[in-house]
């Protein structure tokens, strides 16, 4: 056996604690299967003095300057669980380029500037590796960059927040409104005090790109994500998508597509979208997570799990120290970031999507052509009608066949406005085959 490959750790909350006890629990294990014992030399936080229970580590590990701790000489390998943009960019860009391996969870820094992390892990021939950005435990990043490296992958379509699968799940269940179920979901421990990041979609917004950089060879951010939350749909939403035999979920998509001018692009967002119930994310419920994966000679690839919490992210990183403890001991570097095919990332409006449209109308001779006529003006097939009673006024049910995001967004906003129409009550996207 020999000398310990030597860990700092930046931040002991919920993840970092867990990834202690694992590291502790796990040490025999760990050690052989790397061919060297792992040794934390120092713990980063924010506090000292916080009681941190029974944690199975000596409080002189425990230190408030995280560059400091970053810059010793007997750190081998740091490992980031801290989370957003700064200080966490400048401790990791001084790790790296140090030549220290880098193992981090921090979704949010990957996804706005991963590129300055890369380069700086290039400049200094070291290792970043971040599989528990994504989907907690599920073992996602790794077969992207690398198991799947011999294929061409056309699309991924993915649930990758499990606060808002667990509140669309739900409403789905029970028929409650958004509100109930996020109260809900806050009691269970699933929701923040302040859930904007999950519920807006600015998790999934960080999670898709760092997916689609992958997938597809190609820098991609958070800035070049259709972002939308989830706060709109209703329980009318999701009795539409019954009647459909259709779930909602808030998906994350990133697929290939081609231009106008025949180029190759990417179109990368996330939003709440109906899908078939015999799509196999419709079956994900409570806070699990799945990414559903669309490659040329793999076929169709589903990887599902836990996608939140301590002990099933901690697994991630501690996945992720083991192969760079391995790599430093072996004198080697893992594969570098593959961002050759650089491909444009295409606007939402130019994305091939499907519209469900609800409209209140009045409920007179003339009024279906009128509408019939506003889809027809912007060169949007009508794939389905469904009319019913609204009040006074009757109710329009419209599902179109795929368009451009822009031409459908103008069909709705010129129906917005017409005297016929009382109100446009509900807008969603359909994906999957519905």
């Amino acid at each position: 056996m020999t000398s310990p490959v030597r860990l700092a750790l930046l931040g002991c909350g919920t993840v970092g604690s867990d990834v202690v006890r694992l590291l502790h629990e796990q040490s025999a294990d760990l050690a052989a299967r790397i061919g060297a014992p792992l040794e934390i030399v120092g713990i980063g936080v924010r506090r000292l003095g916080r009681d941190r229970g029974d944690l199975p580590v000596d409080p002189a590990l425990f230190t408030t300057d995280a560059l400091g701790l970053v810059k010793r000489d007997d750190v081998d390998v740091v490992v980031e669980v801290v989370g957003g943009i700064e200080p966490a960019r400048g401790w990791l860009v001084e790790a790296l380029r140090a030549g220290k391996s880098v193992v981090t969870a921090n979704k949010a820094l990957l996804a706005e500037d991963g590129a300055t992390l890369h380069d700086a892990a290039a400049e200094g021939g070291a290792d970043l590796y971040y599989e528990a950005s994504v989907a907690g435990a599920i073992p996602l990043l790794r077969p992207l960059r690398e198991s799947l490296h011999g294929d061409r992958i056309t699309r991924v379509t993915g649930i990758v927040n499990g606060t808002t699968n667990f509140i669309l799940s739900a409403m789905d269940a029970t028929g409650a409104g958004f509100a109930e179920a996020l109260e809900e979901a806050t009691e269970l421990g699933y929701a923040e005090a302040d859930p904007t990041a999950d519920v807006e979609g600015f998790d999934a917004a960080a999670k898709a790109a760092i997916l689609a950089s992958l997938a597809f060879h190609t820098r991609v951010t958070a800035a070049d994500v259709h972002r939308e939350g989830i706060t709109e749909v209703t329980s009318a939403d999701m009795a539409s998508a019954k009647a459909m035999g259709c779930t909602i979920k808030l998906l994350c998509i990133a697929a290939r597509g081609v231009d106008p001018a025949g180029r190759e692009t990417v179109n990368v967002r996330v939003h709440p979208a109906m899908i078939p119930l015999t799509h196999p994310l419709a079956g994900v419920g409570d806070a699990y997570n799945a990414v559903f994966v669309e490659a040329d000679a793999a076929g169709q690839l589903m990887f599902y799990g836990r996608g939140a919490g301590g002990a099933p992210t901690a697994s991630a990183v501690l996945g992720d120290v083991v192969a760079v403890a391995r790599n430093r001991l072996a004198g080697v570097r893992a594969a570098s970031e593959s961002a050759y095919a650089d491909l444009p990332v295409r606007p939402m409006g130019e994305a091939l999507t499907r519209y469900h449209i609800s409209l209140e109308v009045d409920d007179r001779p003339g009024v279906l052509a009128g509408v019939a006529g506003v889809f027809a003006r912007h060169e949007v097939s009508i794939a389905t009608v469904r009319q019913g009673p609204a009040g006074g006024d009757a109710e329009l049910v419209i599902v179109t066949h795929v368009a451009p995001d822009a031409a459908l967004a103008a069909t709705v906003g010129e129906l917005r406005g017409l005297d016929i129409v009382r109100s446009v009550t509900s807008v969603l996207r359909v994906e999957g085959g519905a």
